[in-house]
This record gives C-alpha cells, sequence and structure tokens, in this order.
C-alpha cells in the first residue's frame, strides 16, 4: 500500500474514532447538533477513504464522488423492505446505511466534505508564493 494511501486510511480511522466519540460521549452537545456532527464526520470518513481507492485523484473530484455516495446512502434510506431493515436494525448497519431519511442529512453531509477537502488543500498543499500548489 502506497504512503498516500495508508494516510488517507489512518485519517478515516481517526475520523471514525472521532466520530465514536462525538456518538458514545458528546452527550454535551445538543442532540440536534450531535447527530448532525455525526453526519458531517461520516461524510469525512468517506472523503478520506476516496483516497484510499484514488490516491491522485484531485481533492475536488475526490469530494464530489463521497458527496454522490452519501446522497445515494441517504436516499437508500427511502427503501424499506424486511432484509435491508433487519440490516439497518444492526450497529454496523445502522453506521453505515443509516435508518431514516432526513434531508437535512444532506446538508451536513455536504458541509462535511467541504471541510474535509479544505483541511486536504491546507495541509498537502501549504500556501506558495504563487498559491498554487507545488
Amino acid at each position: 500500500m502506497t504512503r498516500a494511501r495508508l494516510t488517507y486510511l489512518a485519517c478515516a480511522l481517526a475520523t471514525i474514532v472521532v466520530g465514536l466519540a462525538v456518538a458514545r460521549a458528546g452527550h454535551a452537545l445538543p442532540t440536534a447538533l450531535r447527530d448532525k456532527l455525526g453526519d458531517a464526520l461520516w461524510a469525512v470518513m468517506i472523503f478520506w477513504l476516496t483516497g484510499v481507492v484514488a490516491p491522485r485523484g484531485a481533492p475536488w473530484y475526490r469530494g464530489i464522488i463521497a458527496v454522490v455516495a452519501c446522497f445515494a446512502v441517504e436516499l437508500s434510506q427511502l427503501y424499506h423492505a424486511p432484509g435491508i431493515d433487519a440490516l439497518r436494525s444492526t450497529t454496523l448497519g445502522h453506521l453505515v446505511l443509516g435508518n431514516g431519511f432526513d434531508a437535512i442529512d444532506l446538508v451536513a453531509y455536504t458541509i462535511g466534505v467541504i471541510v474535509a477537502v479544505i483541511l486536504e488543500r491546507v495541509v498537502r498543499y501549504p500556501l506558495a508564493t504563487n498559491g498554487r500548489p507545488s
């Protein structure tokens, strides 16, 4: 595995840890904020995982892929069948697939991915004298 892929995987795992901490110990936060922060962090994790798959992809391109994936999962929550609902009732199924459509989640996903793209650009391409990545 390349260094870039390992870095993206480490970022994804760190995001998972933060997301689980928010979900489990974020009781100091208002419930709505905690839920939306969790959604945004889930989208950030998806963004980092796109880097594992396509480490040479531009951040904006991987960001689009991550948003589309997040939207697809959210829209899939409009579909209900016994098998998929049984999967969603498990802890892992709930974490990956969610359990109920909420249009506001789409906003949280978008914001999370935008923050991740900006974070990567700032960390990966520090400001150069000409303002472009070196």
